[in-house]
């Protein structure tokens, strides 16, 4: 599940086409733009984990701090994404 939180995480800053298969056009993704992908993605990964918890048995009930502790971890898992797509120097 953590392999696939880091590959949804990173999915935003890897391409120009929204959630990497809807083409968006010329012009680069605004940032905004990248910050709901990666919000939308953020469920996706959680809806995952929530049929895998079912399938497995019982499913837990998920308080405040469940998510006070996994939206920042899931945006720190998307941070070498966006160090590729915003730090790096490109060199032409």
């Amino acid at each position: 599940m953590i392999a696939v939180a880091l590959v949804l995480a990173n999915l935003p800053f890897m391409n120009e086409s929204l959630f990497g298969v809807i083409p968006l056009g010329a012009p680069p993704k605004a940032g905004w733009v990248r910050a709901i992908e990666l919000l939308v993605l953020y469920f996706v990964t959680g809806g995952i984990a929530y049929v895998l918890e079912a399938r497995a048995g019982n499913v837990f009930t998920q308080v405040k701090e469940f998510y006070m502790i996994t939206v920042p971890l899931f945006a720190v898992l998307g941070f070498p994404g966006f160090v590729l797509r915003y730090l790096r120097k490109r060199h032409h």
